[in-house]
């Protein structure tokens, strides 16, 4: 198995662990994520809205 592989499969586990031992921290984990994830398409958009208006 190469290292790719592996570290996958390692991810997978501990994620599954982390599901199962504590639901309630993994949703919040989820949480975190998907606000990061939506804080940085907001700072996209803003950063084209700025460009489109010419830089002002």
């Amino acid at each position: 198995m190469n290292a790719k592989k592996i570290a996958v499969y390692v991810l997978v586990v501990f994620v599954l662990y982390l599901i199962i031992t504590d639901p309630a921290k993994a949703a919040d984990y989820v949480q975190i994520g998907f606000e990061g994830i939506s804080d940085a398409a907001k700072a996209v958009g803003d950063f084209m809205t700025w460009l489109a208006n010419g830089g002002k």
